[in-house]
């Protein structure tokens, strides 16, 4: 079940744990999508870690545009501009914002409330 998560405490358990929460937040993001956008997609959370890790980083890259694009499709605008802005965004190795910015977007479509 999709729960909301704080955005500002995810940054922060990231920052502190040096990245490593950030690939626990990364397979939390990519399960909620899945869930929000019921589309099955080909690829499981912990699977797009191993390929992140395996790649150097290049596969992270890819999935930041994939799940703009799926997010722009759950919000009801296909072809909006939230993969650009997240393709841009890891290029420039600012993935953690990627990251807030899907989590908060996620965080709209469920009234849960988070830790």
């Amino acid at each position: 079940m999709k729960q909301n998560r704080s955005v500002a405490m995810c940054i922060v358990l990231t920052l502190v744990t040096c990245g490593i929460y950030g690939f626990y937040w990364m397979y939390c993001i990519h399960r909620d999508v899945q869930e929000v956008c019921s589309y099955p997609m080909q690829t499981e959370g912990g699977m797009v870690i191993v390929f992140t890790l395996l790649t150097c980083g290049i596969y992270g890259v890819y999935w930041c545009y994939k799940m703009g694009q799926f997010l722009d499709e759950a919000r009801g605008t296909p072809g909006g501009s939230q993969a650009i802005a997240y393709l841009l965004l890891s290029l420039f190795g600012l993935d953690i914002i990627a990251l807030a910015l899907m989590q908060s977007e996620l965080n709209r479509f469920s009234p849960n409330d988070g830790y």
